[in-house]
């Protein structure tokens, strides 16, 4: 199933469009608090699809019934890109546990390249949630080679895979390669094309140089 939550109107669209806008994004604050908010609308909405348990807690007056996680994700990010959202989804779930990908594009050409996972942290994921979160869902590559490195670790319950901005071609790369009802993936909006070095187009660039400065 694939979630595009800029398909119905909501703030949420505005943080989106400030992330893709050439002028806003110079500001590199601005930039990453924008993706901790989209990711923040993210965490609201993946909520609504999980397992709820009741309980009492005591108020000053009494006792109240409430509705709590029964069980609480965990959270992964590739980085360095996905930190800010990693910090909105933590946000809203702060007792989550915490995943992290070292993932990089290896280039053999200037158009041709491969993924390489070099390091990834991470508490057992068995029969968990798991939140795997990239700002940007181009080819799909770098989703599914930190999506198989984190299988390594143990198999989830339920995997929700989140970018705020995809491409057609990566949206379709990941229901082909990972296929099955114990995948979700949510997206803000889905673009049309990639360019000849894979970058989403129109997109909004490189989401890690903007958050963090250019790298050689």
């Amino acid at each position: 199933m694939v979630h595009i939550l800029n398909k119905n109107n909501s703030i949420f669209n505005r943080f989106l469009a400030e992330i893709r806008d050439n002028q806003i994004q110079k500001d590199g604050m601005r930039f990453r608090k924008n993706l901790e908010r989209i990711a923040e609308f993210f965490a609201y909405e993946i909520s609504k699809t999980m397992e709820f348990t009741e309980k009492e807690v005591t108020t000053p007056l009494g006792i109240a019934r409430v509705n709590d996680l029964k069980q609480e994700p965990v959270i992964a990010s590739i980085l360095r890109a996905g930190i800010p959202m990693h910090q909105g989804f933590l946000n809203v779930f702060d007792r989550a546990d915490n995943a992290f990908i070292s993932a990089y594009r290896k280039y053999e050409t200037a158009k041709s390249f491969t993924i390489e996972c070099e390091y990834i942290s991470s508490p057992d994921i068995t029969g968990r949630t798991l939140i795997l979160a990239d700002p940007m869902l181009a080819t799909g590559s770098s989703i599914i080679v930190a999506y198989n490195a984190l299988l390594k670790i143990g198999i989830p319950k339920h995997t929700h895979i989140v970018s705020a901005i995809a491409s057609k071609k990566g949206v379709e790369n990941l229901r082909d390669t990972l296929p099955g009802e114990d995948i979700t993936i949510w997206t803000g909006a889905v673009d049309d094309k990639l360019n000849v070095k894979s970058y989403i187009v129109p997109g909004l660039g490189d989401a890690g140089d903007l958050a963090y400065g250019e790298k050689l």
